[in-house]
């Protein structure tokens, strides 16, 4: 993802390098790259914040440093700030998907836009919640919704990941070697099992057979065989059923 399609992640006077770091190892994990800091605590560059990116130099590489919250955001036309609390102004409260939605339509649409958060001991200041055009908070625990810096950063920039990513809800993985199986090859390893289960007086009363089957048969159709899986579990029932037992 290119920064020109992304936001701006404003650090508000943050305290230590190893969040700064964290907070830049969330925002590639979710294709974002602009970082922007504002007053850092213990000054910048920082080879603690470089150890704990964990090989997200690119976000540390291109850290932008500001003297004031108004330096940070001057080129930018749409800005949110997250907060925990309610405070005595008047804002719009996004949900971090809620948040992710409208970035996505400003950025799409040629916006440039960012997200202020706050110092790890006390958040955002009056001052800079005010800078904002609406305020992010996200549902936890009202008794308790303290998050650290890179927990907040990964929590908003997933929800924007999620709006352009295509991965499907589910999906089944399998082994290069193989392919999901053929009804077909399901079928037929069902009717070698229920073969062997009739040559011994499994399947009895006779008139419990069909119920017996079914209930035998949802339970394989359920599984999502592999070919590979289907030739193995065929090698079973012939190994149980042709070789004597010995102990």
């Amino acid at each position: 993802m290119s920064e020109t399609s992304s936001f701006a992640v404003i650090l508000i006077r943050p305290q230590l390098g190893e969040n700064i770091g964290m907070v830049a190892r969330a925002m590639l994990n979710c294709g974002l790259t602009d970082l922007r800091l504002v007053r850092p605590r213990d000054g910048w560059p920082s080879e603690k914040a470089r150890a704990s990116a964990s090989g997200a130099d690119i976000v540390i590489d291109n850290v932008q440093v500001f003297e004031t919250t108004e330096d940070a955001i001057a080129d930018l036309n749409f800005i949110l700030a997250t907060t925990a609390r309610t405070r005595d102004m008047t804002k719009g409260v996004f949900t971090p998907e809620g948040a992710a939605k409208e970035l996505r339509n400003r950025t799409d649409g040629g916006g440039n836009s960012g997200i202020l958060f706050g110092r790890e001991s006390a958040g955002l200041d009056n001052d800079d919640i005010a800078l904002a055009d609406a305020a992010i908070t996200v549902p936890l625990n009202p008794d308790f919704t303290s998050l650290n810096l890179a927990q907040a950063v990964l929590l908003i920039g997933y929800e924007w990941y999620k709006w352009a990513d295509k991965t499907p809800d589910h999906d089944l993985v399998m082994p290069s070697d193989t392919r999901p199986a053929e009804r077909q090859e399901v079928l037929m390893m069902l009717e070698h099992l229920e073969s062997e289960l009739d040559a011994r007086g499994f399947l009895r009363p006779v008139e419990k057979r069909p119920v017996m089957v079914r209930n035998i048969r949802n339970v394989f159709w359920r599984a999502g065989f592999s070919e590979k899986e289907v030739r193995t579990f065929r090698g079973i029932i012939t190994a149980l059923t042709k070789h004597k037992r010995r102990y």
